[in-house]
């Protein structure tokens, strides 16, 4: 063989070779220890519920499979993990639900999408409604949403229909209600909304 050609088959097989040793094994089968540590590892890096947790270690084993023989019978269920957890105090979807509902607002979401993302972790109806989205905190986010977008007096120019009819169907998209998002349109400047928030805290009151 020429000596150009032993160099390419050369390269060609140390090529290979790493080509293989880069390749993934496939992961272990989970035991009970493995899964609780994924349990684990999961609720102290990430803000959580019960039904997220139970997803997350479902999705787990289905990827990975369950070594019976190491963990002497079947797998635990995921939902009484998540229970267990939450009875010792590492899950608490009270608490994250009130987290994440203030979060949102901060964001300039209405209580309906506050309400559709608790629904998707899974928070349980009664939670739900006990996440505080009063009226004032409602009007809050529905001016920091106008002034993110230049919606309402925040514009840059007054709007004309379509814009106007944009600017609503954005602030409904957002979760706000009707209401609330007619009353920032219809303001005529920024000084009007603050009266309104300044009404709505008396109301509180």
């Amino acid at each position: 063989m020429p000596l150009s050609g032993r160099k390419n088959w050369g390269k060609e097989r140390g090529e290979g070779a790493e080509r293989k040793r880069r390749e993934k094994r496939p992961p272990k089968p989970l035991d009970a220890e493995k899964l609780q540590e994924l349990a684990l590892h999961y609720v102290s890096r990430y803000a959580t519920t019960r039904a997220k947790l139970v997803r997350y270690l479902e999705r787990k084993l289905r990827e990975r499979g369950w070594d019976e023989e190491a963990s002497g019978g079947e797998p635990p269920f995921p939902q009484e993990i998540a229970e267990s957890f939450a009875a010792r105090g590492f899950l608490d979807d009270e608490a994250y639900a009130q987290m994440r509902g203030r979060d949102l607002l901060r964001r300039g979401y209405g209580p309906r999408r506050v309400g559709q993302a608790l629904r998707e972790a899974g928070v349980e109806e009664g939670i739900r409604e006990r996440v505080d989205t009063g009226p004032r905190k409602r009007a809050k986010a529905a001016i920091l949403l106008a002034r993110k977008k230049r919606i309402g007096p925040f514009s840059i120019e007054p709007p004309d229909m379509k814009t106007r009819e944009k600017h609503l169907a954005a602030m409904l998209r957002a979760g706000h209600a009707f209401t609330e998002a007619k009353r920032v349109l219809d303001a005529g400047t920024e000084q009007e909304l603050d009266e309104w928030l300044d009404e709505l805290a008396e109301w509180d009151g």
